[in-house]
Formats: structure tokens, sequence, C-alpha cells
């Protein structure tokens, strides 16, 4: 069928992952680029009505797998129901999202197909590409574009000769945009008994313990982010203040988890979370590509920072150059002035 394809993950509460949305989002545009179909594959219980969810997205088909032992999740049988679809769809594209889910099926399914797949992508485009080694033009392939090699490089990697084309791509990192709020699809069901064997059901959960987390910065509208550059867990509270008097969120960069000045919650970047507020104020992050990776996509960007020519400063809309611990307190201190 050569269209493009998304597994949808499904939530405790019945609606559809952001990360699935997002990724229907970009594969509607993808799509339409080719001029293929967008399908989507929703596995779980009690789904009905899940189309009403799906179909501003672009979804074109929609293919439900509804049986009350496919959730929550497990490994088996989930594979075997996409593995069953793809090996029917002959799809070209297929992506998932870079959760605990889509890391565990996505390898699994790639391995079966013996087909390529790149992690955490941060870009999806369509371009050719020219093979020199064997004189051959291959047109139309999904460019899958990350960070590698520690960050120093931005890669492009490709997949011109097995099919699907596979890709894994973080929450945050697409936009979620409504395609259009009339559009209609067609559900297509899959008989599960058909597919499925009693082996694929021999892991069960009895239990299950979901603690909901604690911090919340994907949704902040201003975030305050601090890095290395802050120096201590004591400068942090520096940050702590200033997001108390603005109302924002902390967050902070790998560098700064690893140095213990924050929690590993708050990280944002390719291993942390992707963001995308109003006001990202970052504080003492030099910018390395996987910190940029997830949060060059703010509105308006300020740094404060020593170095001049720190990376950060290259996508920030105003640099201040200074120490954190002269340049924040006469903010909070501005602030607190001229605010009512």
């Amino acid at each position: 069928m050569n269209n493009i394809f998304v597994y949808c993950e499904v939530t405790d509460d019945k609606n559809i992952a952001d990360v699935s949305l997002e990724l229907l989002s970009k594969g509607r545009k993808l799509a339409n680029e080719l001029k293929v179909k967008l399908e989507a594959i929703v596995i779980g219980s009690e789904l009905s009505g899940v189309e009403k969810e799906l179909y501003p997205f672009g979804v074109d088909v929609i293919h439900l797998a509804d049986d009350e032992r496919l959730y929550p999740y497990t490994t088996l049988p989930h594979t075997a129901l996409v593995l069953n679809i793809f090996n029917t769809e002959k799809p070209e594209i297929a992506l998932f999202g870079a959760t605990s889910i889509g890391r565990d099926i996505a390898p699994r399914i790639a391995s079966a197909m013996r087909c390529g797949l790149t992690a955490d992508c941060t870009s999806l485009e369509i371009g050719d590409h020219f093979e020199n080694k064997t004189q051959t033009e291959y047109k139309n392939l999904l460019y899958q574009i990350r960070p590698a090699f520690g960050g120093n490089i931005i890669a492009t990697i490709i997949n011109p000769s097995t099919r699907p084309q596979m890709a894994t791509v973080r929450e945050g990192v697409m936009k979620k945009e409504i395609y259009d709020s009339a559009y209609k699809g067609k559900v297509k069901r899959v008989d599960v008994n058909a597919v499925l064997k009693d082996d694929d059901f021999c892991v069960q959960i009895i239990d299950r313990h979901i603690e909901a987390s604690k911090i919340n910065i994907k949704n902040a509208q201003v975030i305050i982010a601090g890095g290395y550059g802050v120096g201590s867990r004591e400068n942090f509270n520096l940050l702590y203040e200033l997001a108390d008097v603005l109302g924002a969120q902390v967050g902070a960069s790998r560098a700064a988890v690893d140095a213990g000045f924050t929690e590993h919650e708050r990280q944002i970047g390719q291993t942390g979370v992707t963001v995308r507020p109003k006001l990202y104020i970052a504080c003492g992050i030099s910018g390395a590509v996987q910190h940029r990776a997830g949060m060059d996509q703010s509105a308006q960007i300020i740094s404060i920072n020593q170095d001049i020519n720190a990376p950060i400063n290259q996508i920030a809309d105003y640099a201040i150059i200074g120490n954190i611990t002269d340049v924040i307190p006469k903010m909070i201190k501005y602030y607190k002035a001229n605010s009512k």
C-alpha cells in the first residue's frame, strides 16, 4: 500500500497518548507530500469512539484491535498484531513514540521485518538520495534526523533498500496540530482471535502501581532552566526564586542533573523532556545540541551566560553576558518592583 502508519498508544484513561497525536500531525504532512494515506494502529480494550479523537488529525484508516486481553500493554500480543498488519498492508513509513512501550515494540518489529530503525529522531523530512557506489538514485526517502556521536554532529539517516522505514520520536518534538475537525476516515477492525495464539498471552500482568509525576514542565509557559554553569545546588535556589516570582517552572540540562544540582524529572533535552514555552530563560547553559533539541522551539529564548561564544547564544533572542549570581537577583528585584 506504501502508506504511512503510526502506532498509537492508549493511556490509562482510554485516550490516545500525546506523543501519538504529535506523530499523526507529522505523519499527515509527510503523507500529503508523498500523496499517500495516513493510517493509525490502535490496540487495547474498551476503545469505542476512539476514531472521533483520531480523525481530526487527518487519519484515513484506523486499524483497531479491541480486546480485554490487550490492555494493559504486553509485548507479545501487540507485536504479533502490528506485524500482521504490516505484513498485510506493506507500509512505506512506520512511526512510534520513543516511550517505554515504543522502545519495546519498535525494535522487535524492525528485527522481524529485517529493516532499519532510527531512535529518538528530532526531525523527519522527505528527500532524495544518490548512491555513488551503485549509481542509483532513490526518490522520496524518509530523512531520519537526530544528534549523533555525543551531539557533535546532526546525522541524517536513510533506509533506501528495505521497508518500512521506521523511526521513534520523543514526546514534544513534533507539534500537535488538528488537520481538519470535520475529517472522516474508516475503521478496519482486526480479528484478534484469528491472529493471536494462546502462547501470545503467556505473560500476564497481575498488579500495577503507577505514580503520577510530581513535576510537569512539559506544558509550562515560562521555564527557567539551569546548566552546569549555575555552579552549585545552592545557586539553583536562585532559579527557584525567579521562577516563583514569574510563575514559572524550573528545568535543567543533563550536566546540571548529573552534577546533582536538581532532580532528573526537570531534565530538558534529547534524554529529558521536550518543551515549547513562550519564554525560556537559559541560565549557565552552554547549549549542547542535545539540550537545544529539547527547547529550540521556544517562542522566545533569553540566555544568561559568562561565555559570549556559548552555542546557546546562537539561538537566543537576547543574550545577557554575566554571572547568574549577579544577574538573577537584579531580575527578581526589578520584576517585583515593576509588577502589580
